[in-house]
């Protein structure tokens, strides 16, 4: 039967977008249809239906958004900035008396995740190599520098700053909003791309090397058959409980993998890691539609590689002008 999926804040997420419409085609149709705050997002042209939503902090959004999965018939929800996993997570259950699923973790694993202090101390208890991370104030007396200092809460690098020096770490730890403290990881960088089914357990693992970064997302990456890595997200899913798509960012140090943090949503380099075989749009799909979805561990091309682009969307000014007129009350249809 047909499915209609809505993502949520599809900003860029055209590859998303994309991905979760060949999917469809290829499990009996259905329609994606995404929401913003911006009707000049890419994602927005690209998908089948869209619409106008306030941000998520707004005190109805989430009126809003249940308003259109009714109007849409929508059977799956996915939600694509840590902003609002959290606000998801708590709503779960009222979804899913709707007959919608949502593609996120639980509120305490979005929490966990979501506070980067957390995650690592969490996992370091637990066992699993994870970055030292600390807040200041609580820096041991002899720690060796360099030393990586970013927003406790944050996302794609945003303020995150290398402190080369005693000078730098007390002019970043200042100028950093709520800062942690974390050691520096000297070695190439990695983002694990993780799938669970909705009872927590891993259906897939893709880890990916993130060659060249831009503007904190992959631009140039390979995929990697490491079984050092792939044993490194199992036992990070063996101490946090996930569900659907999972990020974990690492460095390989020393000849270690070491966790720095994770992203419970789908990664900005997901399009390599579905283009190597691991279509986890599809794989969701297949779970929210009752059918069985068996785990396939390392079941991807190794050494696959990924060179990015920018690619343009053109609109006329008749256009433009329709999109960008004042939003009434409510939710708006722009595409």
């Amino acid at each position: 039967m047909p499915c209609n999926v809505l993502i949520t804040a599809a900003s860029r997420r055209v590859a998303l977008v994309q991905a979760f419409q060949a999917a469809l085609r290829a499990t009996g149709g259905g329609r994606v249809i995404v929401c913003d705050i911006n009707p000049l997002s890419p994602a927005v042209h690209v998908a089948d239906r869209a619409y106008l939503v306030p941000l998520s902090s707004a005190p109805d959004y989430l009126d809003e958004i249940r308003t259109i999965c009714e109007l849409e018939a929508i059977s799956l929800l996915v939600p694509t900035i840590d902003d609002e996993l959290e606000l998801f997570a708590r709503a779960r259950e009222s979804f899913a008396v709707r007959g919608i699923g949502v593609a996120v973790s639980s509120p305490e694993t979005t929490a966990l995740c979501n506070d980067k202090l957390t995650t690592c101390a969490h996992l370091r208890a637990h066992g699993v190599a994870a970055a030292a991370t600390y807040i200041p104030g609580t820096l041991p007396e002899r720690i060796s520098l360099p030393l990586f200092v970013k927003p406790r809460v944050g996302r794609g690098g945003i303020g995150a700053y290398r402190a080369q020096s005693a000078r730098d770490l007390a002019f970043f730890v200042d100028y950093v909003d709520d800062p942690v403290i974390q050691e520096y990881l000297d070695g190439p960088e990695f983002t694990i791309d993780v799938l669970c089914d909705f009872q927590g357990r891993v259906l897939s693992v893709v880890p990916r090397e993130r060659v060249v970064i831009r503007a904190g997302v992959i631009d140039r990456g390979r995929t990697s058959n490491d079984r050092a890595l792939i044993d490194l997200a199992l036992a990070c899913a063996g101490v946090i409980p996930f569900a659907g798509a999972v990020n974990i960012q690492c460095r390989v140090a020393n000849g270690r993998p070491v966790v720095f943090e994770i992203n419970p949503r789908f990664s900005g380099g997901i399009p390599l890691t579905i283009a190597a075989g691991a279509d986890f749009p599809r794989m969701i799909l297949d779970l929210v539609a009752g059918r069985q979805v068996s785990p396939a561990i390392g079941a991807f091309t190794p050494d696959f590689w990924m060179t990015s682009y920018e690619a343009s969307i053109f609109l006329d000014q008749d256009r433009v002008n329709a999109l960008t007129q004042a939003v009434p009350a409510g939710i708006r249809e722009v595409a």
